[in-house]
């Protein structure tokens, strides 16, 4: 750079004028280059550390589904047994009667529809008859139809050979192949179901015993975390802040899920009576009940109850209203309504939401769909107090 090119005012303490400084070439002046440091070691490590993890809890989900399903109940009871406790009931005694009064209200529902149950279930093997008729009727119809589009195929082809002056060549006999199907054996069916059926059962005694115990010590648990934190008093509040705002958010979502089951088992019960429905109770009670899985437990009750109408009506078009309306009532509550106040208890996004049941549903299938929003409510709460963790908040947050 020629000393022309440099105002004289730049070797002097004044200030550089505007004029001055685009005198220079800006070509001239070269920036150090800024690279974002990644620690390839470190990101390996987290991916692999990921992935067992990942893989730990797959072989691992026999124990950890009761696990964390006890947990949530217990934290749902555990205000009705620390109220009972506050007016001079014993701790043990409050919760045998919260675990009496809910197991009494499940078995009390049951019987009461046990009618209405039972006639759907008798109605099975008529259902499965009519259903299997009418994919017949829908077979025999797309056949008869394939048929008539091959007559007139032939006939085109066989007046545009005799136009033409030409011969129509004889086609060969098709040579079928007969593939051996494997043989069915209904009682290997049955014995499976059966084996699942006592897996379940044991399952869910071991989750009855687990909110049990958990609900009878109370907030030992609790005071012995804050112990393992260690002596520092800053460490222990946060973990007290921790368990806290966990406990009030599975606590806030749980009396959601309970309220919009129920407002799904009360509409769908209207719009079923309405329509004519048999056992219109049962199958609200059903849609409800379902209604637990995400997006799946409605899919399940629109297929149910759309068989059952056309078993009952014999019609397709009201098979479809049916199912129809059973839909239509799952994306209001639960699309609309459930995903809109989660994300307002939890102060998540939906996209997040979304995202965490895709991958919890294909980790553990419908049990990880069920705890899909807890999980990630647990993980919000923790990353939230953690400060090596405020970019997974931040990912989380709304």
């Amino acid at each position: 750079m020629s000393s022309a090119a440099i105002p004289a005012s730049l070797g002097t303490a004044e200030p550089v004028t505007a004029q001055a400084a685009s005198a220079i070439d800006a070509s001239l002046i070269t920036l150090p280059e800024t690279r974002l440091p990644v620690d390839a070691r470190g990101l390996s490590l987290g991916i692999l550390a990921a992935l067992a993890s990942v893989l730990a809890l797959w072989w691992a989900e026999g124990f950890v589904v009761p696990l964390l399903l006890g947990i949530i109940i217990s934290y749902t009871l555990n205000p009705l047994v620390a109220w009972l406790e506050r007016i001079r009931i014993p701790r043990v005694v409050g919760t045998l009667m919260v675990m009496a009064s809910v197991l009494g209200a499940l078995v009390l529902g049951t019987y009461s529809l046990r009618g209405q149950m039972q006639t759907m279930i008798e109605q099975l093997p008529e259902a499965a008859t009519k259903v299997a008729a009418g994919f017949a009727r829908m077979q025999g119809s797309r056949s008869g139809n394939m048929q008539k589009m091959q007559t007139a195929a032939a006939a085109v082809e066989k007046a545009t050979t005799q136009a033409i002056g030409g011969a129509s060549t004889p086609r060969e006999p098709a040579t079928h192949v007969v593939v051996d199907q494997p043989t069915f054996k209904l009682g290997n069916l049955v014995w499976a179901n059966s084996m699942g059926a006592l897996g379940g059962m044991g399952q869910a005694a071991m989750v009855v015993f687990l909110v049990f115990f958990l609900l009878i010590g109370g907030d030992t648990f609790k005071r012995k975390l804050v112990r393992l934190t260690g002596p520092s008093l800053s460490k222990r509040k946060i973990t007290v802040h921790i368990l806290d705002d966990i406990n009030g958010s599975i606590q806030k979502y749980m009396l959601m899920l309970l309220t919009t089951n129920l407002l799904v088992a009360l509409l769908s019960w209207t719009a079923f009576r309405w329509i004519g429905l048999d056992n219109p109770a049962a199958w609200g009670a059903t849609a409800g009940i379902l209604h637990i899985v995400p997006y799946l437990g409605p899919g399940v009750t629109a297929v149910a109850t759309g068989i059952a109408a056309f078993v009952q009506f014999e019609s397709l078009a009201m098979a479809l209203l049916v199912a129809g309306a059973s839909l239509a009532i799952a994306t209001v509550v639960g699309t609309f309504v459930t995903t809109w106040m989660t994300g307002r208890i939890a102060h998540m996004n939906s996209a997040a939401v979304f995202i965490s049941l895709l991958f919890w549903g294909w980790l553990w299938g419908v049990w990880g769909m069920l705890l899909s929003i807890p999980i990630i409510v647990i993980v919000k709460v923790v990353s939230q107090h953690v400060e090596q963790l405020h970019p997974m908040a931040e990912l989380l947050g709304d």
